[in-house]
């Protein structure tokens, strides 16, 4: 079974990028497309064999890749696969959009639908650095890349969604049914303290959708110790609202988050996610979380087990939640016995018994249609 693997670019390190990484782990000799590849950025595929388009030989294209929109389309429709068997696309834009031949089987992982395009295209363009002219022509970009994203889901055979909130997103946008694979969290690399510390922990991408300010402003009030982690586009505003208890890290190593998370009372999520794995993280290392009751933390935060739900996305709401937040009656085994059940090695068995399984369907499909009529 002849195997490539499409993503949409390389450029950050995230969940998605988790997600390929176990992809290629399961088949290493998979090409990997993508539209363009920083491997100063990225640097988990050095065996990896990656076809990067023509975009990637444009100026600033690792940078301002939004510039080059209208190009994407053409981008992504350029890349030959006729030559293989299963083609595993992983994504939240643009690489559902391959085009593949008769004989071959699109298997499409999505993180999501492009949010830019569908679920937050307002607050997409409000907060786009750009000129007013660039900003009045975009509506009409997007209109036009909704159109080709709408086509290019007809292209795939089978979408698996990475959780339930996708799931619905897939139907609701693209009018498809998905199966529901949970993406990989890797334990080995988060243990249990023996000692929690006294702050509670929050961070990641400090970008507008996550809501980082809600939780800044609750704990002005509550004065409690709070480490933020990550960096952004929002760490200078945040930072400017900000009282002397809270402490901003900037970027962690793999090794310093899992220290941080398993010395916290709890971590703090407070934005709608596809999936989450942080929240996961932080349940791998004994601790729980507080978490804003919408999108996949709902699907991995068990009340009063693994964790405690605040109902409103606003600082009140956070604020009353952590107030009355009990931090001494945990069973931290217990948490991280949940988080177990979201392993990497239970993730990579589940997809490649899921593309052995579609294939066999898809190919005895074909040998049906290909018998003679009588």
């Amino acid at each position: 079974m002849r195997v490539a693997l499409v993503h949409d670019y390389l450029s950050q390190d995230g969940g998605a990028e988790r997600v390929l990484k176990a992809f290629h782990e399961l088949w290493p000799e998979a090409p990997i497309f993508v539209l363009f590849h920083d491997p100063e950025k990225i640097t988990d595929f050095q065996s990896a064999t990656i076809h990067q388009s023509f975009l990637s030989r444009l100026p600033f294209v690792r940078r301002h890749f939004q510039w080059y929109l209208p190009l994407i389309p053409l981008a992504t429709e350029k890349y030959n696969l006729e030559d293989f068997d299963v083609v595993l696309s992983s994504t939240s834009a643009f690489a559902k959009g391959v085009l593949t031949a008769p004989h071959t089987l699109h298997i499409s992982y999505c993180h999501t639908p492009a949010r830019y395009l569908w679920s937050d295209t307002h607050q997409y363009i409000a907060n786009l650095k750009y000129n007013p002219v660039i900003k009045a022509f975009l509506p009409r970009l997007i209109s036009k890349m909704r159109l080709w994203d709408t086509m290019s889901a007809d292209r795939v055979d089978h979408f698996v969604a990475n959780s339930r909130t996708v799931q619905y997103r897939i139907q609701k946008y693209y009018r498809r049914e998905s199966d529901v694979i949970h993406p990989p969290v890797d334990l080995s690399v988060f243990k249990i303290s023996e000692k929690p510390g006294g702050y509670f922990v929050a961070g990641g991408r400090l970008v507008p959708y996550k809501n980082l300010d809600i939780v800044v402003r609750a704990f002005n009030r509550l004065q409690e110790p709070l480490k933020i982690f990550g960096t952004g586009s929002e760490l200078n505003y945040l930072r400017s609202i900000a009282k002397p208890n809270i402490v901003f890290l900037g970027r962690v190593s793999e090794t310093e988050k899992a220290e941080l998370l398993s010395g916290a009372r709890a971590f703090i999520h407070p934005q709608i996610e596809d999936f989450g794995i942080t929240p996961l993280e932080s349940m791998a290392s004994g601790r729980p979380v507080i978490a804003y009751a919408v999108g996949g933390a709902t699907e991995t935060v068990i009340p009063n087990e693994t964790g405690v739900f605040f109902n409103e996305q606003n600082w009140e709401s956070l604020y009353d939640t952590v107030l009355n937040f009990d931090s001494e009656h945990w069973d931290s085994r217990k948490i991280r016995d949940h988080a177990a059940t979201f392993d990497r090695a239970i993730f990579k068995d589940k997809i490649k018994n899921y593309v052995a399984e579609r294939y066999e369907e898809f190919q005895t499909g074909i040998r049906q249609v290909a018998l003679p009529v009588q």
